[in-house]
Parts: structure tokens; C-alpha cells; sequence
């Protein structure tokens, strides 16, 4: 296996700028991994495709408008982008400037003064703030769209799910990008149950892998949480014939880390923690019966997360599908339906 084997080529007008409104009317692809042809309608249509029992679980992270601008004492500019809070003070980031070396101090306008306390690998830096950072977001920072968007955002909202609800991400767990309260009603209303994890995205979910052996790539870390109640309700569902269907490659991570200290007849146990988990094609999944998806960037730990669950083929084949019936990709294109 080779991180060559999950490249495709990709028109850069296939890469979707904007979001589409209502957010349900976005397309949907359907996999299923025991039938030779895909589906293709619209994720409205959702509900055609999942039985009363089966249990949806979503990610209730909410990205935080985590890019800040600052200057050092001496007027130059410095960009400041939050990964993940290590204490009320201190941060872990990446930090764009020159001489941005321990000791250093940027202001910050309208916001705390902040200090590079420890030099981490490459642009990464410890941050250490005046005072705690997270109260003043809203007003000094912007939020942290991918490279490969280009096109200014105007609302904010767009970038979280409409269930968003536990700050923490510096992206967001696009799957989910696509569900409107409407569409949510009715799924429940045809009894698909709907249970709750947390998993804070880290900007390392967009780097590509460089290694040539994806299995030597150092793999992004992200805090997640499974809580009692939803461990339950997995298992009850699993125990009642329902199918477990992960909205985004983020609630797969959560359910497959939550799986590995499961008891026997079990799927999940509750978990709270760090999870490194990297799936690659041979990984046995332990919690997941189907996954909903955006499409993924080439040689993505992502893609090959997916290429895992439905076979790289399989994948490789419908994402070329998808590029000649010029589907959107990426962080605010269409959704696939892995069944």
C-alpha cells in the first residue's frame, strides 16, 4: 500500500466556494457496498435510504473563529491560528511571522496580550495569553475556512452544523453541514434515533500525507468524547437490530476509539480522551454499520479512512463518477451515503 494508491485528479472547478441554501438541497451519492451501482439523489432524500431503528450519530463540536491577527512590540504583523487549548491560558497554534521565538510578545487589538512560551515542530507554537482568550473570539477573530476556499464567507453559520453547540474545532465536521431542523424533524418522526458525540477538529484533518508509506505518517490527534448516554444508546440500537450510521469521518474516529474498550456484546463503552486512531484499508471496524461523508481531498488520511470502510476501488470509482457528473467537493460540496 502506497499514499499514491489514494490520488486522483480533481478539475479545481469541482472544488465547491460556497454553500449551497437550503442545506439539504446539496446531492447525495449512494454506496452500497454490497451492490454494484450508486445512487445519486439529493440529501433531502435521506430518509429513503435509513429504517426506523437505525441510529444517526452526529458530532456537536462548534468551530470557534480561531484565526487572529496580531503585532510584535517592534510593528510586525504576526497570524495567530488556534489548534487546541492546553490550560485556561495556553494554547497550542500556528503562529505566521518572523522571529516568532520564545519570549516573544504580540498585542493583539481589542484582545489579551499574548506570549510564544515553547517552540513546537515546524510553524507550531505554545501560546500563552494574558488572560483567557476564548471571550473575546467573536470580536477579534475570523473563522479558519480551508486552503481551498476562496471566497470570502458572509455568514458565519454556514461553517457550523445547525446542531453545533460545544466550542472547540478549528474546522468543522462538514458531513453534517447538510442537515436543516426540517430534515432532522423528519427522520425522527420515521423513528431514526439521533445520539450525540464530540470530537474537536484539528486543521491537521486537511494535510495531505507525504509520506510514501501512508502507515509511516504521523497521524493528527483530536480530543473526543463519547458520553454514558450515547454509549447506551449504540448499544441498545446494535442490540435491537438497528444499524449505527456516523455522520462524518470525525464520529467514525469517536465510535471506532470508543469501540476498542468495549465489553463482549457490546459495541462502545463511554470515553473521553485523546484518540491518534488512524484507519487505513485493512482496519476491522468494530462500531460502524454506515457512514455518511463529504468527498475528501486527495491522499487525505481521510479518503483512506473511507477507503477502508467501501474498498479503495470502490471509492476511487464512484469519486470519478462524481467528477464526470460534476459533483462539489470538499468542505462545502455534496455528501456520500456509504452503506
Amino acid at each position: 500500500m502506497k499514499t499514491d494508491d489514494f490520488d486522483y485528479h480533481l478539475p479545481q472547478e469541482r472544488i465547491a466556494q460556497t454553500p449551497l441554501e437550503p442545506r439539504h438541497t446539496s446531492r447525495l451519492l449512494v454506496l452500497n457496498r454490497v451492490l454494484p451501482d450508486l445512487g445519486h439523489t439529493t440529501f433531502w432524500n435521506l430518509p429513503d435510504y435509513l429504517r426506523p431503528g437505525d441510529l444517526l450519530v452526529i458530532n456537536r463540536t462548534r468551530v470557534i473563529p480561531a484565526r487572529i491577527f496580531a503585532r510584535k512590540t517592534t510593528g510586525g504583523r504576526v497570524e495567530i491560528l488556534l489548534l487546541r487549548r492546553v490550560d485556561e491560558l495556553t494554547w497550542e497554534a500556528l503562529v505566521g511571522g518572523k522571529g516568532m521565538k520564545c519570549g516573544t510578545f504580540v498585542d493583539i487589538e481589542n484582545g489579551p496580550r499574548a506570549e510564544v512560551v515553547e517552540i513546537l515542530e515546524g510553524s507550531r507554537r505554545l501560546v500563552r495569553f494574558s488572560e483567557p482568550v476564548e471571550s473575546h473570539l467573536e470580536q477579534i477573530g475570523q473563522m479558519p475556512l480551508p486552503p481551498y476556499i476562496h471566497t470570502r464567507l458572509e455568514d458565519r453559520e454556514r461553517y457550523q452544523t445547525v446542531y453545533a453547540d460545544r466550542p472547540g474545532s478549528a474546522a468543522a465536521p462538514t458531513a453534517g453541514l447538510h442537515f436543516t431542523p426540517e430534515l432532522i424533524k423528519r427522520l425522527k418522526t420515521m423513528g431514526v434515533g439521533i445520539a450525540e458525540v464530540t470530537l474537536h477538529v484539528g486543521l491537521d484533518t486537511f494535510a495531505p500525507v507525504k509520506e510514501e508509506d501512508p502507515a509511516q505518517h504521523l497521524i493528527h490527534t483530536e480530543w473526543c468524547q463519547l458520553d454514558p448516554e450515547a454509549s447506551g444508546q449504540i448499544n441498545h440500537t446494535q442490540q435491537n437490530g438497528g444499524r449505527i450510521i456516523a455522520v462524518g469521518t470525525t464520529s467514525v474516529r469517536t465510535l471506532e476509539t470508543a469501540a476498542q474498550s468495549a465489553l463482549p456484546g457490546q459495541r462502545v463503552a463511554p470515553f473521553s480522551g485523546s484518540t491518534a486512531l488512524f484507519i487505513l484499508p485493512g482496519y476491522t471496524f468494530r462500531a460502524v454499520d454506515a457512514v455518511i461523508t463529504n468527498f475528501h481531498l486527495p491522499r487525505s488520511t481521510l479518503l483512506m479512512l473511507v477507503s477502508a470502510f467501501a474498498g479503495r476501488e470502490r471509492i476511487l470509482d464512484a469519486y470519478q463518477q462524481a467528477v464526470e457528473l460534476k459533483y462539489r467537493f470538499f468542505s462545502f460540496g455534496d455528501a456520500m451515503l456509504i452503506l
